[in-house]
């Protein structure tokens, strides 16, 4: 199946996504409230990790780097919420642009450093493209206002995701996982507003000795059919299954159990 975002895609919607955020942080808006996704984080923290992020990564792009530079800016963040948003809002939006036009400059083969196979900026500029979707949306959630995303780079996200959690790696970083696979283990998951094009139905297999996924609409233990924004979010933890949006056939409680394992950091 053709990839539904490429590099270039990935560039352009890390600015576009900074953009939306950046545009939510009016002059009226309190950045005091406490993220509800990222609880220990308000947010003005919220923003300021983005924005770090986006920085750290163009430093990693542009340097070549073989390891990782030191990330503390990314994880000791004020508190303060008296810098004016749209102060806050022209800063995020800067750190996007620098970042999309150094994974431009530098190309999609060049060789670096990332933490997870790849070994090249198309790694950092998915990455990026994604994390900053969701953090826009742990935005609206704080602010109370609505998030959508479009299909390409929903479908992009969720397939990134399940990608990423694939990674026989992952059991190195959590072991906990290992408990997921077992005999009869499956879940479906369907896109109920997608064109039949689309392919939106997400197949994870925990029956093997690893975790495995594929594009695939297959009877399942559990299967959760809801719109695609709305499967986004759950599945990155943004949302929980007992929402209206969602219908859940099957085993419930192995639905509850993988998420609660493979919730995204």
């Amino acid at each position: 199946m053709p990839p539904a975002m490429d590099y270039d895609s990935h560039c352009t919607e890390i600015v576009t996504q900074s953009l939306l955020l950046g545009s939510a942080l009016t002059e009226d808006t309190d950045l005091s409230p406490l993220v509800p996704s990222c609880p220990d984080w308000n947010l003005a923290q919220l923003v300021r990790h983005l924005g770090e992020a986006h920085r750290w990564v163009a430093e990693v792009v542009r340097t070549r780097a073989i390891a990782p530079p030191p990330d503390t800016a990314l994880r000791v963040l004020s508190r303060d919420t008296t810098e004016p948003p749209a102060a806050l809002a022209g800063w995020l939006i800067d750190g996007a642009e620098l970042l999309a036009a150094t994974l431009r400059t530098a190309g999609p083969e060049a060789r670096i450093w990332t933490p997870l196979p790849s070994g090249s900026p198309r790694f950092f500029a998915r990455r990026m493209c994604h994390e900053t979707v969701i953090h826009r949306a742990d935005a609206a959630l704080a602010l109370n206002t609505d998030f959508s995303v479009t299909q390409p780079v929903a479908l992009d996200a969720l397939d990134e995701w399940m990608e990423l959690g694939s990674l026989p790696e992952m059991f190195d970083y959590h072991p906990d996982r290992r408990a997921l696979l077992a005999p009869g283990r499956t879940l479906h998951f369907h896109a109920t507003d997608t064109p039949p094009e689309a392919a939106a139905d997400w197949l994870v297999d925990l029956t093997g000795e690893a975790l495995a996924w594929r594009r695939a609409k297959e009877p399942a233990a559990v299967s959760v059919s809801a719109p695609l924004t709305d499967l986004l979010l759950l599945i990155y933890g943004r949302r929980s299954s007992d929402q209206e949006a969602f219908t859940v056939t099957g085993d419930a409680d192995l639905l509850e159990f993988w998420l609660s394992l493979v919730n995204f950091e």
